[in-house]
């Protein structure tokens, strides 16, 4: 027989219908006949059974519920023995509903009906002893197998609505689940929505203050490079302070590109595109930009691409720009010392679109818990000497592909946590569809 589905075993210890069935008992105590002591201790049996019903499903699970049907049939066969001269004729006959109706309340229609069929065998069980001293009418039989008839139909109803009320209750878990997961999505498009907002006022001044500071920071550096050329060796110290003037110049400059990189809207071109070839790209030129500034930590970088992945829809351009900065984040924060770099691409679904994850991990120090969410906003850097750009243009560049990026803890057993990002590119041309109508 099958075993009990997981809504009978939540049932309580003791609930309001033990309660009535305990009358039912105490009812049957009082009728005749009164004097039989082991009818009395049948019916006694039947109600701690009843009472410790919920004990014993905790306690055995998976068996529990096939324990309780077979102690009420036993205990039900005991009972018909002990109220009538002849079994078969007891008038505590409907006793059997007993078992039957808690097997249709814990199993399924078909282990139901074998129950049920059980105990009407146990209950027909006193026809042959009554057979050899009694003749048995055609009307006898036809009251036995009504009889037995009114035990499969009282639990194929009850058995009926236990099923309906357990579907029922799955459709209302499954619908909780759905507003559950909606509400979420809800919450995070209207924080993305609040992003957004916020993003948009910034670029906007964002512009306006990069364009005026371009300008003055174009004469300081011409002006610098002038009186370094007109010094040269005459005058060495003021050569190296106009030196100085030129380099943070350019430092300044650079940070006000970033700005106007952040600021600027983006229109990205999409063209399908082998992602391998411009990790591969952004990984050479990382590495190339670090030896060049005589920064070459001992990084070992570890590819994980997938065979034959599909073409995704890209801006060469911009999509580089954001491997790129996600890389020399995580060679960044692994720092001098080095580690390892993991750069995988595998195809991955999401919200139902197919297309290609690239994972980018490093074993550095990791980020915290309480920045991961926000640590793709403007301004919100684990870098001392950060800006807090650069997440937020990678972001924005992933937007314009229509994919999503995430921020996970990394490393794996044995190896510091460091960081992982998960960026996903749909696969669809839907992308480039949506983009070129724009």
């Amino acid at each position: 027989m099958s075993q009990p589905t997981n809504t009978a075993q939540s049932r309580p210890v003791i609930n309001w219908m033990d309660v009535l069935w305990l009358l039912f008992l105490a009812g049957l105590a009082v009728l005749p006949p009164i004097g039989e002591i082991h009818k009395q201790l049948t019916l006694l049996a039947i109600g701690i059974v009843q009472l410790t019903e919920g004990w014993l499903l905790a306690r055995a699970p998976r068996r529990g519920a096939a324990y309780i049907v077979l102690l009420k049939i036993v205990l039900a066969t005991l009972l018909i023995d002990h109220t009538g001269e002849i079994g078969i004729n007891s008038t505590y006959w409907p006793i059997y509903f007993l078992p039957a109706v808690t097997a249709a309340e814990y199993f399924s229609p078909l282990s139901t009906l074998l129950w049920t069929a059980l105990a009407s065998a146990a209950y027909c069980s006193y026809l042959y002893p009554a057979l050899q001293d009694y003749e048995m009418t055609t009307e006898g039989y036809g009251i036995l197998a009504i009889r037995i008839l009114f035990f499969f139909l009282a639990a194929m109803v009850v058995n009926r609505f236990v099923v309906e009320n357990r579907r029922q209750t799955k459709l209302y878990q499954e619908l909780a689940e759905t507003l559950a997961e909606t509400n979420r999505k809800l919450e995070q498009a209207q924080e993305d929505a609040r992003r957004s907002e916020r993003l948009a006022a910034l670029g906007q001044m964002s512009a306006g203050l990069a364009h005026e500071i371009r300008n003055p920071l174009g004469v300081i550096k011409g002006s610098a490079e002038m009186l370094h050329q007109k010094l040269g060796e005459s005058n060495p110290l003021a050569s190296e302070l106009a030196g100085y003037i030129s380099s943070e110049t350019n430092r300044l400059s650079a940070l006000v590109t970033r700005f106007l990189d952040f600021a600027r809207p983006l229109h990205a071109e999409l063209n399908p595109q082998e992602i391998t070839a411009v990790l591969d790209r952004a990984l050479h030129s990382v590495s190339l930009s670090l030896v060049q500034k005589g920064e070459d930590p001992p990084v070992r970088v570890e590819r994980q691409y997938e065979a034959d992945l599909p073409p995704v829809p890209l801006d060469e351009s911009l999509s580089e720009q954001a491997f790129v900065n996600l890389i020399q984040n995580a060679y960044d924060a692994m720092g001098n010392s080095g580690g390892t770099l993991r750069v995988a691409a595998l195809r991955a679904s999401n919200a139902n679109r197919d297309g290609v994850e690239v994972r980018i991990e490093d074993t550095g120090p990791g980020i915290q818990q309480d920045l991961r969410e926000q640590i793709f906003n403007p301004f919100v850097t684990t870098k001392k000497t950060g800006v807090g750009l650069g997440l937020s243009i990678v972001s924005r560049i992933v937007d314009g592909h229509h994919g999503t990026i995430r921020v996970e803890s990394g490393g794996g057993s044995g190896e510091p946590q460091g960081a992982r990002f998960v960026v996903f590119f749909p696969a669809s041309e839907e992308a480039g569809v949506a983009q070129a109508s724009q």
